[in-house]
């Protein structure tokens, strides 16, 4: 099965393929889709829908896994990021692929097993279930790929109560 996980930003989307096999899971693609900060919203999200198809018809995942939706402490900021997680949503729906949202203390369980894992742990943690041997992954790119792992580990889960094929 092929997953992609994708971090949503207004500046920065970073976005993840793995492969998942049995019970291992190989690392496909990653990136960050990187948005010009001076260009109007609009602007921005029709670049970040542009570039996830791009993404999606070349590595035509099975299923797309997002980051859910969090509170902010800045309501423009968070309102924002709303609009490119909608833009990512709406592409994923688009493709036809099932959808699977999890919030960071749920990636951060998953991968580290503490809810109040740093940026750092996840990303070496990220490094060490790809077998990558450098870490090379830019914070949103590994953000993303974690996301996709985190969706790999429900899969068990899911298939058994039928949400999944």
């Amino acid at each position: 099965m092929l997953i992609i996980g994708i971090d949503p930003g207004s500046r920065k989307t970073g976005y993840g393929i793995i492969q998942h096999k049995g019970n291992r899971n190989l690392y496909i693609n990653s990136g960050c889709i990187h948005l010009a900060e001076s260009a109007p919203l609009a602007e921005r999200l029709l670049t970040l829908d542009q570039k996830l198809d791009e993404i999606l018809q070349e590595f035509q995942p099975d299923c797309g896994s997002i980051e859910s939706i969090f509170f902010s402490k800045n309501a423009k900021s968070a309102l924002i990021l709303g609009h490119a997680r909608g833009v990512a949503l709406l592409k994923l729906a688009t493709h036809q692929l099932p959808i699977f949202e999890y919030s960071p203390l749920e990636v951060k369980q998953t991968l580290v097993g503490a809810g109040r894992a740093s940026k750092e742990q996840v990303k070496h943690m990220v490094q060490i279930l790809l077998n990558q041997k450098q870490s090379r992954f830019h914070e949103d790119e590994s953000d993303a790929l974690a996301i996709a792992i985190t969706h790999s580990h429900f899969l068990p889960h899911l298939k058994r109560h039928d949400r999944i094929h």
